[in-house]
């Protein structure tokens, strides 16, 4: 019985190592350069294959703003997953949050991607919103797993209406941004479904108020900085 029970937290701490590991990494690698990791994304992004459309100073300046943005929001995504998963109570609620956090991952490289292409930096404030946001994730999973994913699945609500209105707000000729947000509407939508499917609680309005003026703070903010 030792034996066994001895195994199972050596596993166990083993995969809690690995997420340190990643997180570390992450911290650094946002100190350094206010990017992603240096890991590719594991998609092909939505815009390869697409021509740069002609797109006016103004527009270009815009579009890389709403851009940076979404890359800022992929930022924090993958700091309230890997927080969530560090202190999640189950294997399989550790396990889903890792899932959702390498598919965020493909957002991310894809809207850097995305800023290199419109000549537009990273907020300056990523390290800031990734920390922030790892503390936040693993302050919510500690309440339990219940409440873990339905903050991801509250959180997914309020990142997919700020997509469906940056893909109106975005310049008509920019196809390449409007394919990469499009996508990553359609995954984060399936993530809210999904965190609620495996037994989120769905938080009650006023919580989900709140959120939104959260995010309408980091939304102004990284669109200039």
């Amino acid at each position: 019985m030792t034996d066994v029970t001895t195994s199972t937290s050596r596993r166990a701490l083993s995969g809690i190592d690995r997420l340190l590991s990643t997180v570390d990494q992450r911290l650094r690698d946002l100190t350094a350069r206010s990017t992603s990791s240096a890991q590719g994304p594991s998609r092909a992004s939505p815009a390869a294959g697409h021509k740069e459309p002609p797109l006016s100073a103004r527009e270009r300046e815009h579009a890389g703003g709403l851009m940076r943005v979404n890359h800022t929001g992929e930022v924090c995504a993958q700091a309230l997953y890997q927080g969530q998963a560090l202190v999640a109570r189950s294997e399989a609620t550790r396990e889903k949050l890792i899932s959702a956090a390498q598919e965020e991952a493909d957002h991310l490289a894809w809207c850097e991607a995305r800023l290199n292409e419109l000549e537009t930096a990273p907020s300056r404030l990523n390290p800031l919103f990734y920390a922030a946001s790892l503390a936040l994730g693993a302050a919510t999973a500690l309440a339990g797993d219940r409440v873990s994913l339905g903050f991801v699945h509250a959180t997914e609500e309020r990142v997919a209406s700020h997509l469906r209105a940056h893909l109106k707000a975005l310049p008509g000729e920019d196809r390449k941004s409007q394919l990469i947000l499009q996508q990553m509407l359609n995954d984060e939508e399936r993530h809210g479904e999904e965190a609620l499917s495996h037994g989120g609680q769905e938080f009650p309005r006023p919580v989900k108020d709140v959120m939104s003026l959260a995010s309408k703070l980091m939304t102004r903010t990284t669109y200039w900085v």
